[in-house]
Order: C-alpha cells, then structure tokens, then sequence
C-alpha cells in the first residue's frame, strides 16, 4: 500500500530524492529539512507529483 514519491527542494526546484509514504494514511503532502547537493545546504524538500 506504499507509494513511491517524489521530493523537491524548495529553493533550486530540483528533484533530489525519492521515498514511500502510505496515501491511506497520510493524504496531505509531506516536507522534510534535507541536504540538497546543487544548493549545497539544508532546505525544505517538498513532496511533488
């Protein structure tokens, strides 16, 4: 029942990394405060579509 989505940093709108998250679950979007290598700091990665 686990989706694999899509993070993207806030800041350079990159797509950096991919995790699971269960849509059943959690329907709202998720964030999380990762390292983003093109900007070279930590930022808010957004789940996108």
């Amino acid at each position: 029942m686990r989706d694999i989505i899509t993070l993207a940093c806030t800041e350079c709108k990159r797509r950096n990394y991919t995790t699971t998250k269960n849509k059943r679950l959690h329907q709202e979007r998720v964030e999380y405060k990762k390292y983003c290598r093109f900007c070279g700091t930590h930022s808010i990665h957004k789940e996108t579509k």
